[in-house]
């Protein structure tokens, strides 16, 4: 009797099973990071944001920009250009501010200012 080389069905159904455990898991891990990574980049620009106002500050006799705009432009650019949030929002900048000289803050996920999901330089 000639035995046939090869693969049984129960052999793929096995190796398909495992591709898709294997899959599943890799997916559960990776899942979260897309949320992280956004908030991180919130606060990375937020940082950015604050190292450049306190810049204008001191060139200005301790005088604040009106707006995040001002860092673009006149006589330096402390900016190269003011991006949005990264939920495509605009980043929150009041003078003055509520507890300090300023407020610069993401509204986060929700574009909701005042939320559990507001990312603050003061939060640092």
């Amino acid at each position: 009797m000639k035995r046939e080389h090869g693969f049984t069905l129960i052999e793929l159904l096995l190796v398909l099973v495992i591709i898709g455990i294997l899959a599943s898991a890799v997916t559960i891990s990776v899942a979260g990071r897309g949320r992280q990574a956004r908030e991180t980049r919130a606060k990375a620009d937020l940082v950015i944001y604050q190292q450049q106002i306190e810049a204008f500050a001191m060139e200005h006799n301790d005088q604040y920009p009106n707006s995040l705009n001002d860092l673009v432009g006149g006589e330096r650019d402390y900016v190269t250009e003011v991006r949005p949030d990264p939920w495509g929002q605009p980043y929150v900048y009041k003078k003055p501010g509520k507890k300090h000289d300023y407020d610069l803050y993401s509204k986060g996920r929700d574009g909701q200012a005042g939320t559990a999901d507001d990312i603050s330089f003061w939060d640092e």
